[in-house]
């Protein structure tokens, strides 16, 4: 009797830790550009896509054209906010830099600092005046001033009924002449998701 409570004890502490074992999490690096949805929400490659699908439209149109004929230079362009009015978290940073990057690879438009580097960049020149040495000291008053400002928001409609959902998405972005506050470009990139599982997934 003593041995086979013995066996049946060392057979359930077996069944146990092969439970724990098999639950352990496992962690793999992955290429940063492969494309990956656990929950179906906004994600890296959303942020991404979206970004460079936005300015390639952005800058396949008339305005860019017309400036560089009456300029002779390349337009400049600064990213201001982007609000998020969608029911999830989005890091709207990350997005506002996916577009800056977008923009500068494009070799089309130059990109000047926001509001908030630029006090950070300021705050260092006039660090400068004091500590740096005449020959390195950087001038105030030289800051290039942009032409355009890109603003927008990100929206977001789900639809959801017994275990299946569908997510979508649009990012509402425009460009505006800071002199005129003339419109010269509306763009809207969307993402549609449907999200179930597997049982429902047609």
């Amino acid at each position: 009797m003593f041995r086979r409570v013995v066996t049946l004890l060392v057979l359930v502490l077996f069944v146990i830790g092969a439970s724990g074992c098999s639950s352990r999490k496992v962690v793999s690096r992955v290429d940063e550009d492969e494309q990956i949805d656990l929950s179906g929400r906004w994600n890296d490659t959303d942020s991404r896509m979206v970004a460079q699908a936005t300015i390639q439209d952005c800058l396949n149109h008339p305005w860019i054209g017309e400036f560089m004929r009456e300029e002779a230079d390349k337009p400049v362009v600064i990213v201001g906010s982007v609000r998020n009015k969608t029911q999830e978290h989005i890091p709207v940073n990350t997005f506002v830099n996916d577009i800056e990057r977008a923009f500068i690879n494009s070799g089309e438009v130059e990109v000047v600092a926001s509001a908030t580097e630029r006090e950070d960049i300021r705050s260092e020149r006039r660090d400068q005046r004091i500590n740096a040495s005449p020959e390195s000291l950087k001038e105030m008053g030289k800051e290039l001033g942009a032409d355009y400002m890109m603003i927008g928001e990100i929206n977001q409609i789900i639809d959801s009924e017994e275990g299946e959902k569908v997510s979508f998405y649009q990012a509402d972005m425009q460009l505006i002449d800071i002199e005129t506050n003339r419109k010269v470009w509306l763009g809207g990139e969307k993402i549609k998701k449907y999200i179930a599982r597997s049982k429902y997934k047609p």
